[in-house]
């Protein structure tokens, strides 16, 4: 529908004729269970109060609602016929007065794709979950408003149920007379208002805080799971970073959370990481962990954790204007989730998984051809929805973190400060946190702006080491370049930016034990294209140069000849993790540039990974590898390449500590990469106890893991599939089994999968997921390979017909990306010349898996280049 797609224009015209005094909203929920006659979706009475001014009277405008029907809509006292004025997704509002109040009594859907009020039925005992998820636009799904960030509002909810459940929204709840009735909340946007419902496990605690002077502080902490989930729940572990995240938010921020209780629910099939709704924080379940999993998993949960936690601040008092500044909120919660990690939990590493991992994420999307400015352009609800990325979240903390490193902690926090009792409860653009950083700081924001968040691309930064007579620097000097893109009339698709770096330069040797150490540093400003570091004059030759020793600033870190010789022979033996960490993400940065064949980062992760000590970083490791493998090995050579890198996956993990989380993470990987008949017959064996590993404990979890590439191999048929799913018939095994059987090597299921995923809209966004993580298997290229044309055939159906968040799951995984040749990418490149009015969001999908496709090409020549 038209209507769905909010523009900007259309939000700004609207903010400037209407201000919200409150919101009543009374939801019936009690159809939820039993069952659900007539043809149509289940659904739930809505009924919407709304009271609101308008700038001029006489003018027209509009409230936002998606549902099947309305049976009532009442504007001043006057009835409107639903059927005249809503479209739905839209209810016009005509002749408004200066005070309004608007009545809007509709029937709104359930929903199984995770947008609105998600309903799941638990398979292992029948009961009933819901949970609402709207970010950033699907608040209109559960009850009609006004649905954009810069109308923000109080809200009261009152919610019937069925007996024997509980409800929690935003505010502190009380159950009376059958109706749960919610504290009216603080001024809060749309998309964080909240509700969650159900016979959940619920958990409490209670933080409690005195302030120097003397005023008391304490907050109800709860924290819920399906009953399914309550053996695993580990609510003692989430209430302890909580609490010390708390304790750390009001050290730094001066300002008492402003939202009275404290709960956190983890909720199933999950579309996001989580959610920050104030008071009402919802988390995806698989952060509850069934099976033994290492230190980087607690470790990721506690910074989402703290990530979530940071928005009540950052996004949910202060909150942008429109989503161009969605960084605004995004990128200072991913910082400042890495931030409290390590400054108030147990993972005291946590930039070292920030430097490795999350920085990943946002080189990769800094170089695809949609790449655009931390804060962007956004036209409407669509681009809305794509912009939470990697440049976004990533790229955003990168920048926020040089920023730290440019004008000091300090002034950086005190920044923070005042921006939040500035703005409290309010909205806000880029120039109002420049200027209180400018305030603070004595620093010309406007320029480092321009530089930072102003423009795309990202920078390579190379060291020059010139030596004199006597074997001591005579010059070192750094180079920064655009990164070049491919296939493109100019240096980095029109962003040439040279930027300034506040970066350290790190200088190593080999001491007489072997030990790669640091042995001089210097920290400097690099501007444009070429910077002498004066420091470092004098100093011994480098065996290894890190021009972002310390990972300050945001850049692709190159090496000189001599240092990517030293990391060749003796990566492992550098000591420090840090620094290791952000060698191993240069050098993968490297492969997938096609600067480094393939082969050569495979080796040097079977050579030196062994040895790596952050679990966080040997799983990353991991995945690049296997991705090596994939994708940017030369086809000719990909099938030994396979074979050699399952047959070291092997010798490590039995070489791997018994019982360690190394052990463990080789344990995965093995079965990832498992190749050969005799990968098989050993995981067959561990699953069936006739082979067992020294301290290696073959959970649930690790089962499937090793049954999907029996599956994928037909080393496991659907008989073997369907007596694992009666030892684990829970939701999480029901997702596994329907993945493990989408990955059987057979034409008929594949054509199963395509028409359930493609065809129909019957399997949950959960199970979406699962069947295409299932389909697409890079050992069965061929099978798959009929599918590339179908796929071009149905994506711009199925993005017009299913909603965005199917979508965007459909387009992005059902991508022929196995298909890697010339072929799938003139297609790609037809597909787009053909429909240049498809949706600008579709296109950009696609441009990026094309550009993906282009690096993978490239990446494979650099290999084949490479000899045998």
């Amino acid at each position: 529908m038209p209507g769905e797609n909010l523009t900007r224009d259309e939000a700004r015209e609207r903010a400037a004729l209407l201000s919200v005094d409150g919101y009543e909203v009374s939801l019936d929920l009690r159809s939820a269970v039993g069952e659900h006659g007539g043809d149509g979706p289940r659904t739930f009475r809505s009924v919407t109060t709304v009271r609101f001014r308008c700038a001029e009277p006489g003018a027209s405008s509009f409230a936002d609602l998606i549902a099947p029907a309305v049976t009532a809509v009442s504007l001043n006292g006057r009835d409107l016929d639903p059927g005249e004025v809503f479209d739905g997704s839209r209810i016009l509002l005509e002749d408004l007065a200066a005070d309004n109040e608007l009545v809007v009594d509709a029937r709104c859907a359930y929903s199984r794709t995770g947008e609105g009020m998600h309903r799941f039925v638990d398979p292992e005992d029948g009961e009933v979950y819901l949970y609402t998820q709207y970010e950033p636009a699907d608040a209109r799904r559960v009850y009609a408003n006004f649905e954009q960030p810069d109308l923000k509002a109080p809200y009261r909810f009152e919610v019937r149920a069925p007996e024997g459940w509980t409800v929690w929204s935003n505010g502190a709840g009380e159950l009376a007379d059958g109706v749960w009735r919610f504290a009216e909340t603080k001024p809060i946007s749309t998309y964080i208002t909240c509700v969650v419902a159900g016979p959940y496990h619920y958990v409490t605690d209670r933080y409690e805080r005195v302030f120097e002077d003397g005023t008391r502080l304490e907050i109800p902490l709860g924290a819920m799971c399906r009953k399914g989930l309550a053996p695993h729940f580990d609510a003692d572990d989430v209430f302890l970073v909580t609490k010390q995240g708390l304790d750390f938010f009001h050290d730094h921020f001066d300002y008492p959370y402003p939202f009275g209780k404290y709960d956190q629910a983890f909720v199933p099939e999950y579309n996001l990481g989580a959610m920050e709704n104030p008071g009402m924080v919802t988390f995806r379940e698989e952060f509850i962990f069934r099976g033994k999993v290492t230190r980087a998993s607690y470790e990721g949960r506690a910074n989402v954790i703290l990530h979530e936690m940071a928005h009540m601040w950052f996004g949910d008092l202060v909150t942008m204007e429109w989503w161009d500044d969605l960084w605004l909120k995004e990128s200072f919660a991913d910082f400042m989730g890495a931030f409290s990690l390590v400054g108030a939990t147990r993972f005291t590493n946590g930039w070292i998984t920030f430097a490795n991992r999350r920085k990943a994420w946002a080189y990769r999307a800094d170089q695809l051809p949609s790449t655009h400015p931390i804060t962007a352009d956004i036209r409407d609800l669509q681009d809305a929805k794509l912009n939470f990325d990697g440049i976004t979240y990533a790229k955003g903390a990168s920048v926020l973190k040089q920023l730290v490193a440019y004008v000091g902690q300090d002034a950086f926090l005190e920044g923070a400060r005042r921006y939040f009792k500035r703005h409290a409860y309010g909205n806000t653009r880029l120039g109002d946190l420049l200027s209180v950083l400018e305030e603070t700081s004595g620093r010309d924001m406007a320029a480092w702006s321009r530089a930072w968040l102003e423009t795309a691309g990202v920078n390579s930064l190379t060291p020059q080491v010139l030596l004199g007579e006597d074997g001591t620097v005579d010059e070192l000097a750094v180079v920064q370049e655009a990164a070049a893109v491919p296939d493109r009339p100019t240096p980095s698709a029109g962003h040439p930016e040279l930027r300034p770096h506040r970066v350290a330069v790190g200088l190593y040797r080999r001491t007489d034990s072997g030990a790669l150490e640091r042995y001089a540093q210097a920290e400097t400003d690099v501007e444009g294209p070429r910077t002498v570091v004066a420091e470092l004059a004098g100093a011994e030759a480098p065996e290894l140069v890190l021009v972002n020793d310390e990972d300050l600033t945001y850049c692709k870190t190159r090496f000189d000849d001599s240092s990517l010789a030293t990391l060749r022979e003796a990566l492992g033996d550098l000591t420090d993790p840090l620094a290791r960490a952000l060698c191993w993400s240069a050098l993968w940065n490297m492969t997938r540039d096609a600067l480094l064949p393939a082969r050569d980062f495979i080796e040097l992760v079977l050579r030196f990974a062994g040895r790596e000590t952050d679990i966080g970083v040997l799983q990353m490791l991991h995945a690049w590898a296997e991705s090596a493998a994939v994708h940017y090995t030369a086809p000719e050579r990909r099938e030994q390449t396979g074979l050699r890198l399952a047959e070291g996956a092997a010798e490590q993990l039995r070489a791997a500590g018994e019982g360690s989380e190394q052990q463990l993470a080789w344990a995965r990987f093995y079965a990832h990469v498992a190749a050969a008949p005799a990968d098989f017959e050993l995981l067959g064996s561990l699953l069936d106890g006739t082979v067992t590993l020294p301290g290696l404990e073959v959970d649930q979890e690790l089962r499937w893991a090793f049954l999907e590439p029996l599956a994928a191999h037909g080393a496991a048929d659907e008989k073997r599939l369907d007596e694992e799913l009666a030892r684990d018939d829970t939701a999480s095994g029901r997702r596994h089994h329907v993945r493990c059987l989408a990955a059987r090597p057979s034409e008929a299921v594949k054509a199963q999968c395509w028409a359930q995923v493609v065809e129909s809209d019957a399997l949950s966004n959960a199970l979406v997921e699962a069947t295409i993580a299932g389909f697409a298997q890079s050992s069965q290229r061929e099978l798959i390979a009929p599918y590339a044309e179908k796929y071009f055939a149905a994506i711009e159906r199925v993005w017009t017909e299913r909603s965005i968040q199917i979508g965007m799951d459909v387009v992005r995984g059902l991508f022929p990306s196995y298909q890697d040749s010339q072929a799938t990418l003139d297609a790609t490149d037809a597909w787009l010349a053909s429909h240049e009015d498809a949706a600008p969001a579709l296109r950009r999908l696609v441009l990026e898996a094309r550009d993906d496709l282009a690096r993978a090409l490239r990446g494979q020549a650099c290999d084949a280049a490479s000899g045998m």
